[in-house]
Parts: structure tokens; C-alpha cells; sequence
């Protein structure tokens, strides 16, 4: 298995999620916190948190995930930027998306105390929508059993999180897979507008039988 980007960023995610599970100080500092943000300026939250997980379950979705949609974004940028600048704009997509969808969670809790969030969803959403942009007709499988073309899914799950969003009773914060999603389908779409086009037309050729 070759070393990429979206291997390193999963290694670095486990061992400070397993530091952070071991060291309750490391866990608080670095957790989501838009009180603490907006009153101590800990901007750095926004993406610290985003290298730390709830528990083992949590953390193993997540990475499971981010591996195989996260390899396929990589292998876009790369392709279409070169080498060296698609690694760099591919890490800061993923980064950027960690960021931008926390921010209006950021803003409806900022002066909630008691609120907090952590993990990385919305860097993962974002390259799952990335990837459903470039190959919208790529089956998505969940749990092994259902089996249905990316941009199905995706829609639904666009649907869900949407509801579940303005729910907000589940202890999930969906704003952040919400917001990460449609960061990862604009930001695929500015480096690449060809691919809007390229995913209409494979959309069209769609057929269900």
C-alpha cells in the first residue's frame, strides 16, 4: 500500500484520538467548543477537534470512510494539479472543510457553554461528496448490504441531515456533516467546473435496470 496523504492524515487522527482517550486534559483542550472559542479566542479548536474521536466506533467509521472516498479526491487533485500542488490543495480541502463546517455550529452555540463536539465529519463528508461529484454513478454500500449509485445516497443522506439538523436532539451534530458536504461538492466544482458537467451527463446516462 502506497504512503499518501489520506494514509498519514488517518494515522495522525488514530494516535491522537488514542492520546486524547488517555489524557482527559488533552481530550478538553482540544475539544469543539464555541464558548471557550468565542470567549478565550481558541481559534485552534477548530481544527484540533477535528483530530479527536468520541470512541473507538466513532473513530473507526470515520477513518473507514475517509479512506476510501478521501484516496479518491486525492487521486483527482493530484491528477489534475500535479503532484506536488494536488497534495497540498488536498490537504487543505480537507483541513478547510473541518473548518468551514463547524462554523455554523460555531455561531448557534457560541454562547452555550455546555456545548461541545469533536471528531472529524465534516473533512469526511466533504470528501465523500467531493468523490460522488467526480463519480456520481460508483455504487456506495452501506454496512455491505444496501448497494446504491453515490448520488442516490448522497441525496438522501443530504435529506436526512438536513431534518436532523433542525431536530438536533440526537446528541449528532449533522450541521457539520450538512455543511461539510456542500463544501465538498463546491470546492470539487471550483478546481474542477468540468466535473459539474461530467456529472450531469453521467446522470443523464443513468439507469436504474
Amino acid at each position: 500500500m502506497d504512503l499518501t496523504a489520506t494514509i498519514i492524515l488517518i494515522g495522525i487522527t488514530v494516535l491522537t484520538s488514542y492520546q486524547a482517550w488517555k489524557k482527559p486534559d488533552l481530550l478538553e483542550r482540544w475539544m469543539f467548543t464555541p464558548y471557550l472559542i468565542q470567549s478565550k479566542g481558541q481559534w485552534d479548536r477548530f481544527v484540533l477537534s477535528g483530530f479527536i474521536h468520541k470512541d473507538n466506533i466513532h473513530l473507526l467509521f470515520n477513518m473507514f470512510t475517509f479512506f476510501f472516498f478521501g484516496r479518491v479526491v486525492e487521486m483527482f487533485l493530484t491528477y489534475r494539479l500535479g503532484t506536488g500542488l494536488g497534495l497540498v490543495v488536498y490537504v487543505v480541502f480537507y483541513f478547510g472543510a473541518i473548518i468551514v463546517a463547524d462554523i455554523p455550529t460555531y455561531l448557534k452555540h457560541k454562547a452555550n457553554y455546555r456545548y461541545r463536539a469533536l471528531g472529524a465529519s465534516g473533512g469526511v463528508a466533504a470528501t465523500v461528496f467531493g468523490s460522488i461529484v467526480i463519480m456520481p454513478l460508483s455504487d456506495i454500500c452501506l454496512f455491505g448490504i444496501i448497494c446504491l449509485p453515490g448520488f442516490v445516497l448522497g441525496l438522501l443522506f443530504l435529506i436526512y441531515t438536513y431534518v436532523q439538523s433542525k431536530k438536533g436532539d440526537d446528541g449528532i451534530n449533522h450541521s457539520a456533516h450538512l455543511y461539510g458536504a456542500i463544501f465538498g461538492i463546491v470546492f470539487v466544482l471550483i478546481i474542477s467546473p468540468q466535473s459539474g458537467l461530467n456529472f450531469i451527463e453521467q446522470i443523464k446516462s443513468f439507469r436504474p435496470f
